[in-house]
């Protein structure tokens, strides 16, 4: 994890640079990021399609923003991360609801996505304050907000397919987590 932050925050110093010049501060942007993801619902399902997409795209990239800028103006905090926590996962769950809603996305597909992605949030917040290490981790909101579009123009079905792999991928990392840490007790 250190090495990606490292290498994110090489590649986006010029912006970095630039947001600290305008007084952009991280909670800046992890509230815009927020705003825009939250954006994207009622976008789409007003059938503003290009706009809900740029929204989206929007939310990710001031997603991965705000982390690199926190770390840059030393002002990296675990109050940060938290706001950083939260408002990524308000907004995997609007989103796919909103998609359930929508048709491109099964209810019991979305709903075990949701619960298990919401559990390893959880179980990540609990590792960390218990300071135990990862083996490996898995954050497919990235992969899943890619797969909109694709669903919507291309192949309906690759959304409901997509959901059900990480569904299944967060239950194992949910169960070995749950494991983990309860060894460490």
């Amino acid at each position: 994890m250190r090495r990606s932050q490292d290498l994110r925050g090489s590649l986006f110093r010029p912006i970095l640079v630039q947001l600290t010049r305008g007084g952009i501060t991280p909670n800046h942007l992890t509230f815009i990021s927020c705003l825009t993801g939250l954006a994207f619902c009622p976008l789409f399902l007003w059938g503003h399609n290009l706009l809900a997409f740029a929204a989206l795209l929007a939310h990710a990239i001031l997603d991965g923003l705000d982390g690199p800028l926190a770390r840059f103006t030393r002002r990296n905090s675990n109050q940060g991360s938290f706001a950083d926590t939260a408002s990524d996962q308000v907004v995997v769950t609007v989103t796919t609801i909103t998609m359930i809603h929508a048709g491109y996305a099964g209810l019991w597909s979305g709903a075990l996505y949701l619960f298990f992605y919401s559990i390893v949030v959880i179980l990540a917040m609990v590792r960390n304050a218990l300071a135990i290490p990862y083996t490996w981790l898995v954050r497919p909101r990235f992969f899943v907000y890619l797969c909109i579009p694709v669903s919507v123009y291309w192949w309906r079905a690759s959304l409901e397919i997509l959901l059900w792999i990480f569904a299944l991928l967060l239950g194992v990392k949910t169960f070995t987590g749950f494991i983990k840490i309860r060894r460490q007790m």
